[in-house]
């Protein structure tokens, strides 16, 4: 459970995030604006799914052993991600790359509120 401590105080770090368990009592979700960005499961918490940009996702999954397209996710916009073997600042930025691209989705209106955080 390294790993949780850190990714919840980086996602919960972040404008209008809420961390949520949706599916059931261990998978937690943490969404911006309602949007799911991050999930682990809390039980094990050795991997994480973050929503990717399509080609950036293919290129890091045959970069890196650790990634591979998400579960439970579609596989076109979600990965999943290992922890071993990569470093904080790598996955700090796969985190930071996933609530990008769901604030980029979100109205106008609702990014600029984002943006004034």
């Amino acid at each position: 459970m390294e790993h949780f401590d850190w990714v919840q105080q980086i996602c919960e770090s972040k404008a209008m995030v809420t961390a949520e368990f949706p599916f059931n009592e261990t998978t937690i979700v943490w969404k911006v604006a309602g949007k799911m960005f991050c999930l682990g499961d809390i039980e094990t918490f050795q991997s994480i799914a973050l929503k990717c940009d399509p080609e950036k996702a293919l290129e890091l999954r045959a970069e890196h052993p650790q990634i591979k397209g998400a579960f439970h996710m579609s596989k076109v916009h979600w990965n999943d991600i290992t922890f071993e073997g990569l470093s904080k600042p790598f996955v700090e930025s796969l985190i930071n790359h996933s609530y990008e691209i769901v604030v980029q989705k979100l109205p106008k209106k609702t990014r600029e509120i984002i943006l004034h955080q």
